[in-house]
């Protein structure tokens, strides 16, 4: 007598499950094409079951877990629709020429959403724990996928952000890029009214320019990274990198109710990099007609040093105020001090695009010198701090620029 042969859809459909979600995704979806029954396991169930445990088996975070860049816990997720995502962004992250026109934009915001969507830390001593992070460190890290030509202004600024949100990558250290970076940080033309002299668009909308951003955070780390090699700290990663990006927030706070939800009171460290101011004044060459380039030489021949030095000031919130466009995140003022002489003042708001924006002026007694303004880079509160470019409230067009970094040492909780 002869048996029938045995096929793989005979066994038990809790089996076949089993195999499914063991495999993948990618699979997966090539084995919902197989045949009927493998399709219906895969899309015809009517909860998520199925998807999300397939989502947790990946090295992901737990999407439950998670807050939203601004610290609002997530609701609502849908486990189908971001796995897809996520693999088909893992796919063209590795072969770009798969690409369509119409998902280079969607494909950025998935990897965006995948770092600005993460579980928070409950204290600052806290070893980072996203499983997104890492992730996206091992994807990108050679910057081939972040230095890919941008086909539109959006898909400049979503590129740009995530490069700066990223950090240095394997490419970031070639000598090309460095003056690229450089000599636009460096130039005068770039701050303005337009743009209150800082990393914001020139159309005057207050939204965040990522380009600049992305030139701040480059010249910074670097001068960063050179500063730690020559005091032989021991730093494995640069201190401006995605690995500091989650959210600080203790348990049992509630930003949405928090009048400092952007962690501002507390000990600050202030850093601060320049270049030689006759050297700055070369290079904007006043004699020059706007319409041509700045000769970039004095950044090429690698003898331009950037000094760079810290100083570390306590801040304290003097009061907020409702901001009727973002009611659960009110615009915090803030004051600091150093050694009875030195003051800031400045305050911590929301941009149009929802990013925490930082302005100060300071200078001794009352009479403000200097002017910052800066972007919260990471998640709220976290320990990647917060970047942007200095300048004096004078602006005028022989004064001093240079970008700054500042980071919470020491956070004051309710």
């Amino acid at each position: 007598m002869v048996s029938s042969a045995v096929r793989i859809t005979d066994l038990p459909l809790e089996v076949l499950e089993h195999v499914l979600l063991v495999l993948d995704p990618l699979d997966v979806a090539y084995a919902a094409q197989v045949c009927r029954l493998f399709r219906s396991l895969v899309y015809a169930a009517d909860d998520e079951r199925f998807w999300r445990i397939l989502y947790l088996a990946e090295p992901f975070d737990d999407p439950r877990e998670a807050v939203t860049y601004l610290g609002s816990r997530r609701h609502g997720i849908n486990w189908r629709e971001e796995l897809q995502r996520i693999m088909r962004a893992r796919t063209v992250v590795n072969n770009v020429t798969v690409c369509r026109p119409h998902e280079r934009c969607q494909v950025l915001r998935t990897l965006l959403d995948m770092v600005t969507n993460i579980p928070p830390l409950p204290f600052p001593e806290c070893e980072p724990t996203s499983r997104n992070v890492l992730w996206m460190q091992t994807l990108l890290q050679d910057g081939a996928f972040l230095d890919q030509e941008s086909e539109s202004d959006e898909e400049r600024q979503l590129r740009a952000r995530l490069h700066t949100w990223f950090g240095l990558t394997n490419r970031d250290g070639l000598a090309a890029k460095r003056v690229d970076s450089r000599a636009y940080v460096y130039s005068q033309r770039n701050y303005g009214p337009w743009n209150s002299f800082g990393p914001y668009l020139r159309d005057g909308s207050g939204l965040v320019n990522w380009e600049h951003m992305q030139k701040l955070a480059h010249v910074f780390a670097l001068t960063l990274v050179e500063k730690e090699q020559e005091e032989e700290a021991a730093f494995e990663i640069c201190s401006l990198s995605l690995t500091f990006c989650q959210a600080i927030i203790p348990h049992g706070l509630d930003l949405d109710r928090e009048s400092d939800w952007a962690g501002v009171e507390g000990l600050w460290r202030i850093s601060y990099s320049f270049m030689d101011h006759r050297e700055l004044l070369i290079y904007n060459d006043l004699n020059l007609p706007v319409d041509e380039p700045l000769d970039h030489t004095i950044f090429e021949d690698g003898e331009l040093q950037e000094t760079f030095t810290s100083v570390d000031i306590f801040f304290r919130v003097i009061n907020v105020e409702q901001d009727p466009d973002h009611p659960t995140r009110p615009k915090i003022n803030y004051v600091g001090e150093l050694d009875g002489n030195f003051s800031i003042v400045g305050y911590v708001k929301l941009t149009p695009d929802n990013q925490i924006r930082w302005h100060f002026v300071a200078g001794n007694g009352d009479q403000a010198v200097w002017s910052g303004e800066a972007i919260a880079m990471g998640n709220v509160r976290s320990r990647y701090g917060v970047l942007g470019a200095w300048s004096t409230t004078l602006h005028d067009s022989q004064d001093p620029i240079g970008p700054f970094w500042m980071q919470c040492q020491y956070p004051i909780e309710e």
